[in-house]
């Protein structure tokens, strides 16, 4: 009965998922289909845009080139006129000359005779017939002014859509992810010398598999790459899964995405649980102050919101004056409506724990103390920790303290043993925990030195634990594991700087 409800139990399992993969899909296609109805109408109406402006070039051209030939038409009917009319000036005047020289002949007297000649003589001399020139000064050739658009009709013929790039492929394999780094690689699938440069998109997702249209972050863009290859850098994991895709773009048009690769980004996110802090303690999600007022009127500040790079949250400077020792510092007097359930923590234990318990895997995070900062602890603890235990003094709880009240001192502690370590403070720590290799290490989160090691075996979960007072703390989470911290811990094994180092030094 109980393996037949567990083999039910598998296929209803396995249909809700085949419907959810369907649903996507259908969702995908209606996406798609509502894009090429809307694409087709843009298209069309750029299509009229481009045809219009052709329409409205050759009516420009058409309407300069009649109004050449109409001149061309003008100055060569004025040259010609104007010459008609000397001509029949000259006409006139000869055939006057012609007659007048035709009655001379008729003249008797040799005297009267002797005169006329004279005058016809020095009139033809002067007549403007035989100081015309008789030749055209335009011809009636207009072929200078003819068109020939073979060519052009030819060119207009051969008219069609623009080259569109190939969709790029994406090389799962090629691809990297590391160090909050994600270097995405394609290639095309023929060569294509038009190509001016490719545009990559990515976002965040919580699902394996084909992108969602619903339910999804939008896409963010990387511009202008170059290159087949590009690495997005300083990226917070904050969701389980990343999508990529990339197209390909000529001068004139972008081509087809390429099919989505989805790429795992797990990395441990947790916020500070300001639920359960101490009430000497104001909290927000990723920060903690130290705040001798019990933090009235202190509400916890919600929204993690998404900016592309891991999220660290700066600290307002403490500004008070005469800060009382933590042994003058009561938490009794409090009125009972500001404790609330703020109980977990108490007496000297400025204690705040991460909200999400460690079960297992390796996992990293960044914290950073302001510079007046008198005293704090970082490292992890089990959920068991006293409401009165400061962490390091229980052998449920391991951290590096920092001192500088009074003196200035760094050591490890655990199980209520100190060990004083040799090194400087550094500007921000980087905490590794390894909790099925039973291993706690401190790291300067800048240089990657190893600052300290604990081995040992977690037999309960572990919460991220931090201790502060006069001052306050910055927490960087959803990072993973760097790569100089991987490789550390593969030579780190056999070193000095155990937790058995402890043994022999008591506080």
């Amino acid at each position: 009965m109980d393996s037949q409800k567990e083999a039910l139990q598998r296929i209803i399992s396995t249909l809700a998922s085949k419907n959810d993969e369907i649903q996507n899909f259908i969702d995908t296609l209606n996406h798609t289909l509502k894009g090429v109805q809307e694409n087709s109408s843009n298209i069309l109406s750029e299509l009229d845009e481009e045809f219009d402006s052709l329409y409205s070039i050759l009516d420009e051209v058409k309407e300069s080139m009649i109004n050449s030939i109409k001149q061309e038409q003008a100055h060569k009917s004025q040259e010609l006129q104007s010459q008609i009319s000397q001509c029949n000036n000259a006409l006139e005047n000869s055939e006057e000359l012609l007659e007048f020289a035709t009655r001379s002949l008729d003249i008797k007297e040799p005297e009267e005779f002797s005169k006329a000649a004279r005058q016809i003589k020095d009139r033809v001399t002067m007549a403007s017939a035989f100081r015309l020139s008789l030749k055209p000064k335009v011809s009636d050739n207009m072929t200078h002014l003819m068109v020939d658009f073979s060519q052009e009709r030819q060119m207009l013929q051969t008219l069609k859509f623009l080259p569109v790039p190939k969709a790029p492929e994406i090389d799962p394999v090629e691809c990297l992810v590391a160090d909050n780094c994600v270097t995405v690689a394609w290639r095309m699938p023929e060569e294509d010398n038009k190509i001016d440069h490719f545009v990559l998109e990515y976002r965040k997702t919580n699902f394996d598999g084909l992108p969602r249209v619903k339910d999804e972050r939008c896409w963010e863009i990387a511009d202008n790459i170059k290159g087949t290859e590009y690495t997005l850098s300083g990226l917070k994991f904050d969701s389980k899964y990343m999508n990529f895709r990339v197209r390909a773009c000529n001068k004139a048009v972008a081509g087809e995405y390429s099919d989505p690769v989805t790429l795992e980004t797990k990395a441990l996110n947790f916020s500070l649980d300001n639920s359960s802090s101490h009430l000497n303690l104001k909290v927000e999600d990723t920060c903690v102050e130290w705040d001798p007022t019990g933090g009235k009127g202190q509400e916890k500040i919600k929204g993690k919101e998404n900016k592309g790079s891991v999220h660290v949250t700066s600290l307002k400077k403490h500004t008070r004056s005469g800060t009382p020792s933590p042994k003058r510092t009561s938490v009794g007097s409090r009125p009972p409506a500001v404790r609330g359930s703020r109980d977990r923590f108490t007496g000297e234990s400025y204690t705040v724990l991460g909200d999400t318990a460690i079960e297992s895997g390796q996992h990293y995070w960044e914290v950073k103390a302001q510079k007046d900062c008198k005293s704090y602890s970082v490292g992890v603890a089990y959920k068991t920790l006293g409401k009165f235990d400061q962490l390091g003094k229980t052998n449920t709880s391991w951290c590096v303290h920092v001192n500088n009240w009074l003196q200035n001192t760094f050591a490890a502690k655990h199980n209520n043993k100190v060990k004083a370590l040799d090194v400087s403070v550094p500007e921000k720590i980087g905490v590794f925990c390894d909790f099925d290799g039973g291993q706690l290490s401190f790291y300067d989160a800048n240089s990657k030195q190893l600052l300290y090691s604990f081995k040992t075996k977690f037999t309960q979960p572990v919460l991220p634990g931090f201790m502060v007072w006069c001052g306050g703390l910055s927490l960087s989470t959803g990072m993973q594991v760097p790569s100089a911290v991987r490789t550390l811990q593969k030579s780190e094994n056999g070193m000095t700087g155990s937790a058995s180092s402890l043994n022999n030094v008591t506080q």
